[in-house]
């Protein structure tokens, strides 16, 4: 299902996401792999002439609103037994995607990969934006009633139930989140070090070290170096590379246990019409490796 929500955070564009990774023939090379897919299309949110922040938080009912839609979409399938792929859109969609999945699944893990930590609370969010805040909405550290998301009333995750790859822009606020609560994080500059083979293996055996869990992999186009995904809204150099990308959804889908999976922030109006194309290609990509696909 798409999910062309852009209120976590302020460029336009993100919207067309799911219509650009669809264009780029998604569907098709998925029924390719054997699946029987249903497309969903994409769900319609709600736009608000005005929504004043909340304690930082900017955009929050239209968010909010959004989010209980996609959590109730992605519940609905995930419980009967489906696996949801969810198009984005920001990033700010999987505190929808994330909880439908973990409330089927309750035993679930995340494979967050993305430039950034996500883990952002209102305190400690340097832009108030919503797509910096998921993980810290999904597990509980929001401790604010923020109007919007009464629907979240309990957390889904724990932090430590996430594991990060590709890290390598991250608040002053959000380092102390993650150190204070012991969430594993593997930065581009581990990837170097050790290899994206060794990296996979370590996030693995320390989120789901008895391959028992089922595993939602939330992936941030930004996670890839701006190269490999030009057209997304908060790019940083020295990223993952294609190969690098590849490894990591082969590796969740070796698991077996894959569950859920979301690709955010393809921003078709940002870069050539050329950048936006790859950028959709890619994503397109990511989902089929995720799915199974192999060389031989």
């Amino acid at each position: 299902m798409g999910a062309p929500i852009r209120f976590g955070q302020p460029r336009g564009g993100v919207e067309d996401g799911p219509k650009a990774i669809r264009d780029a023939g998604l569907i098709s090379q998925i029924k390719e792999l054997g699946w029987n897919v249903s497309d969903c299309g994409d769900l319609s949110f709600e736009y608000l002439a005005e929504d004043p922040a909340v304690n930082n938080v900017k955009r929050p009912r239209q968010t909010g609103r959004a989010c209980e839609k996609i959590f109730n979409a992605v519940y609905e399938g995930a419980s009967s037994g489906r696996m949801a792929i969810t198009l984005g859109g920001d990033h700010s969609l999987v505190i929808g995607s994330i909880a439908g999945t973990a409330k089927a699944w309750p035993n679930l893990c995340v494979v967050w990969v993305d430039a950034h930590a996500d883990i952002n609370t209102p305190q400690s969010s340097p832009s108030g934006n919503i797509h910096g805040m998921p993980v810290g909405f999904l597990s509980g550290l929001v401790k604010d009633k923020i109007e919007g998301f009464e629907w979240l009333n309990s957390p889904y995750i724990k932090p430590q139930d996430v594991v990060y790859i590709g890290l390598r822009d991250v608040d002053t606020g959000e380092k102390e989140i993650l150190n204070q609560n012991g969430v594993k994080c593997f930065s581009m500059t581990e990837v170097d070090r050790f290899g994206i083979a060794t990296v996979m293996q370590k996030a693995l055996d320390h989120v789901n070290p008895n391959r028992d869990r089922p595993i939602h992999l939330s992936y941030d186009v930004d996670g890839n170096d701006p190269s490999v995904c030009p057209s997304t809204g908060t790019s940083v150099m020295g990223g993952l590379s294609y190969r690098e990308a590849r490894y990591i959804c082969e590796s969740v889908s070796d698991t077996g246990l894959l569950v859920g999976m979301d690709v955010t922030e393809v921003n078709p109006n940002l870069g050539s019409p050329k950048d936006a194309e790859t950028t959709a290609r890619v994503a397109v990509d990511l989902i089929r490796f995720g799915l199974g696909f192999k060389l031989l």
